[in-house]
């Protein structure tokens, strides 16, 4: 796959997710139905996306052990994540309305397991090991100091509240553009800085 296309394409399914997430709550409540199962879909996405971009990344530091371990935990995450969203999609398929949705996630969730790997513990992964990647990409200087900055905050805003996560992929899209550049046709066989 293009790495090129997935630093820019991640973070825009990021993006729209968020947005699509917001309209669908617009109502009052979030799901079932289809802005539910496609904004869900536009995450999964991203999430696929991000795997070739954290062995990229790992491949940017010189293959680190940090970064191997790094890239090894966020494809953890990716696949924890990829289960969460996942069953929300089928919840949404199975339920006939929001309030039907609680009592089904509360089923999934008490199952042996799940709420610790796929909901507690395993997605804090992909984020952790997204900004380690990043921040160890910049001090080999091969993106500028504010790379991982602007990956903080796009992590961070939200966990402040959801309906910022537009704005959290647009400073992921901002944070990656760079390593997109990197990534062009002529920069695919020599890796050098970024000016």
């Amino acid at each position: 796959m293009n790495s090129r296309f997935a630093f820019i394409a991640a973070p825009l399914l990021v993006l729209a997710y968020g947005v699509i997430r917001i309209l669908d709550g617009l109502d009052g409540s979030r799901g079932p139905g289809v802005a539910w199962t496609t904004g869900h879909l536009a995450f999964i996405g991203a999430l696929v996306l991000f795997v070739p971009i954290f062995w990229r990344l790992r491949h940017m530091t010189g293959r680190t052990a940090v970064a191997t371990v790094s890239a090894v935990a966020g494809t953890a995450g990716i696949v924890t994540l990829i289960a969460q969203f996942a069953i929300d999609i089928v919840i949404g398929f199975m339920a006939a309305d929001h309030d039907a949705m609680g009592p089904l996630f509360d089923q999934v969730q008490a199952m042996p397991g799940v709420q610790l790997a796929v909901y507690d513990a395993g997605p804090y992964l992909f984020y952790v090991a997204q900004l380690a990647l990043v921040v160890h990409v910049a001090l080999r200087k091969a993106v500028k100091a504010w790379t991982p900055v602007l990956v903080l905050v796009g992590l961070m805003l939200p966990m402040i509240d959801k309906d910022l996560i537009p704005v959290g992929a647009i400073f992921l899209l901002v944070s990656f553009w760079p390593l997109a550049r990197r990534e062009a046709p002529a920069a695919r066989h020599a890796l050098v800085p970024c000016v």
